[in-house]
């Protein structure tokens, strides 16, 4: 999320709220007419520990950059994300794993999801509302040329951005490196790929690689995948969105863990 992001408007500022945003501070203009909505917004930011600072007009739309009728009187100033380390993900997932010391080569499973230059914020949080939901530890995004988290993610996540680590990493390949060696396997989810999903193994330590909603995986970053995957499919659609595919291939993996957890 960019450094003091402004959301406006009276729907946009109640879903910040609602969703789990990191907001700062909200500001509403001192002329306002206090209808059902300025009520909900003023309880939702009480509920949060929001502050609410009520400001002449001008500095609605000074703040917005918007005119007032389209700010409807109501700016909320979001806090930056703060993004995980790569390590923080590791550490995630070894006491997913069981693993207190950090040690490599539990049994037990444990989910770390790639993606490789995703750029929409809405795909990045329906990704990340699907890795919350099966109990993924993180998810790995690059620094640059890729979705962030803003109040996009978070609305479509459902607020599970709040929820568990995402980390910005400069270099993929040297990320997919240091998974390796903490004892994970690396899946790549391909539309190009020889093997079904269903026919792959996805017990233990993955890391599911998602790629690019044009280009998928990049070349790159699929060599170093320890094996690839995809959906089977018997409809004319050449495929599903990255968001629906992903969350198909998380819940593969949360089956396959769940049958090896009850033996």
């Amino acid at each position: 999320m960019a450094e003091n992001e402004i959301i406006y408007g009276k729907r946009a500022v109640i879903e910040a709220l609602r969703s789990g945003v990191p907001v700062r501070r909200v500001c509403i203009a001192d002329n306002i007419v206090r209808d059902s909505m300025v009520s909900d917004i003023l309880r939702k930011a009480e509920h949060a520990g929001v502050g609410v600072d009520f400001v002449p007009r001008k500095r609605i739309e000074e703040l917005s950059g918007a005119g007032f009728s389209s700010s409807q009187g109501v700016v909320a100033e979001a806090k930056p994300f703060r993004y995980a380390s790569l390590a923080d993900v590791i550490a995630a997932a070894n006491v997913a794993s069981g693993l207190g010391g950090g040690a490599a080569g539990s049994s037990q499973g444990a989910l770390v999801v790639l993606c490789d230059h995703i750029t929409d914020a809405g795909n990045l949080g329906a990704i990340a509302r699907s890795a919350e939901s099966v109990g993924a530890s993180g998810i790995i995004i690059p620094n640059k040329r890729s979705a962030q988290v803003t109040p996009a993610t978070y609305k479509t996540s459902a607020g599970a951005v709040a929820h568990l680590p995402i980390a910005q990493v400069p270099n993929l390949k040297r990320a997919l490196d240091e998974l390796k060696d903490a004892g994970f396997w690396v899946v790549g989810a391909t539309e190009h790929a020889h093997d079904a999903l269903w026919d792959t193994d996805m017990a233990g330590r993955i890391v599911l690689v998602v790629g690019n909603e044009h280009e998928g995986i990049s070349d790159l970053v699929l060599k170093n995948c320890d094996f690839a995957c995809k959906l089977p499919q018997r409809g004319e659609i050449s495929s599903l969105n990255v968001a629906q595919a992903s969350t198909v291939f998380m819940y593969e993996w949360l089956r396959q863990n769940q049958a090896l957890a009850c033996g």
